[in-house]
């Protein structure tokens, strides 16, 4: 099988290389010569949009992927002309449209927080009014780890709020109250089987993502079922291939849906080594007609992202439960460099070992 990507950063590496044990080879559509994947197979450089190259990319392949949600969706649609692509265009363009994500959300009896579409600095102060402060004002388009949105805490915050994310179309969300935060990892085949992974507990700060630990502590059946049924009704719905990350928050027993991901997922990077199949393998196997892989984990794991800046790789290298992925990219400040998962019997030799490496990675973290 020969698989295309579009996108050629740390996603489409790791792509790559669970591709290998399965016989799959691979080329990559990104505009930025040099990016991390491109050492693993083909690179195409080209804009997104560029039709000729979206022709030559697809001469060959026997199916499209995509690593990143920000992919044009005109430019899924033209190659889905020409050749299977999965996860559908339908998927990527609800994905890319924060309101249009919650209304599909609530179209499938999903609960969301609260929400409204903005468009006006006079529409904010009547939409404030009727959702509450506090409240999280988010461009629908773009914006990731925490960029591209702004929380209101009160109403005078709204002048300061429109000059942060405005002059784009935008939304407003309740500010949610959670006790954590989760996800959950789903994929489907073409033949419509399921495979779920354990909920994922993730912490952040600044809007990145810090720390994975996974199976998430205390998650009962039901809840795990509940976030299992979330990912279904909205996999079933789009006729979905492929893996889908669905972001939660926890609110007691209650499980709401912030944003979902149709693509391989940050939060799901411990399944590498701590479960009997990877995420990446998954996907491979789903959009390419293999059947699905186990989904168990093999213990517990935590997954540190490591951000910023490269700490000291050798001293993280002789932890004896650590296992070290950086992505060749080059430092700068919030951007993710690699991560560094942890596995152990239980979650406590999980907490232990994260903090150890925490200290390690502190530096890297800024």
């Amino acid at each position: 099988m020969r698989v295309g990507v579009l996108g050629a950063g740390q996603l489409g590496q790791m792509l790559a290389l669970a591709g290998r044990s399965l016989g799959v080879d691979f080329r990559f559509l990104a505009p930025d010569a040099g990016s991390p994947a491109s050492n693993l197979a083909e690179q195409v450089v080209a804009d997104y949009e560029n039709t000729a190259a979206l022709e030559h990319f697809a001469e060959g392949l026997d199916v499209v992927t995509y690593e990143f949600e920000s992919v044009p969706v005109s430019s899924v649609e033209f190659l889905a002309e020409r050749i299977p692509v999965y996860p559908p265009p339908r998927a990527l363009e609800t994905a890319q449209d924060r309101l249009y994500e919650k209304q599909f959300f609530r179209k499938l009896g999903i609960p969301t927080p609260d929400f409204a579409a903005v468009g006006f600095i006079t529409e904010l102060r009547d939409v404030l009014t009727r959702i509450g402060a506090p409240a999280v004002l988010k461009t629908r388009r773009l914006g990731y780890d925490g960029k591209g949105q702004y929380v209101l805490r009160n109403a005078s915050e709204i002048e300061k709020a429109w000059v942060h994310v405005g002059g784009v179309p935008l939304i407003l969300e309740k500010f949610v109250d959670f006790s954590r935060e989760l996800s959950i990892i789903a994929v489907r085949s073409i033949e419509g089987d399921f495979r779920f992974y354990p909920l994922v507990e993730n912490h952040h700060s600044e809007g990145i993502l810090r720390l994975s630990v996974a199976p998430a502590p205390s998650v009962s059946e039901a809840l795990q079922s509940r976030a299992e049924d979330y990912a279904r009704r909205i996999m079933n719905e789009l006729d979905y291939v492929g893996v889908l990350a669905v972001e939660l928050f926890q609110r007691g027993d209650e499980l709401l849906a912030n944003e979902m991901a149709p693509r391989v997922h940050n939060s799901g990077h411990w399944t590498i080594e701590g479960a009997s199949t990877s995420q990446f393998e998954n996907h491979l196997r789903a959009i390419t007609g293999m059947p699905l892989g186990n989904t168990d984990p093999t213990g517990a794991a935590g997954m540190l992202n490591v951000i910023g800046t490269i700490p000291d790789l050798a001293r993280i290298q002789h932890h004896p439960d650590a296992y070290v992925h950086m992505y060749g990219k080059q430092p700068a400040p919030r951007r993710k460099l690699g991560h560094v998962t942890v596995l152990a019997a239980d979650m406590q030799g999980v907490r232990n070992s994260v903090a150890d490496l925490g200290r390690l990675l502190s530096k890297s973290s800024r």
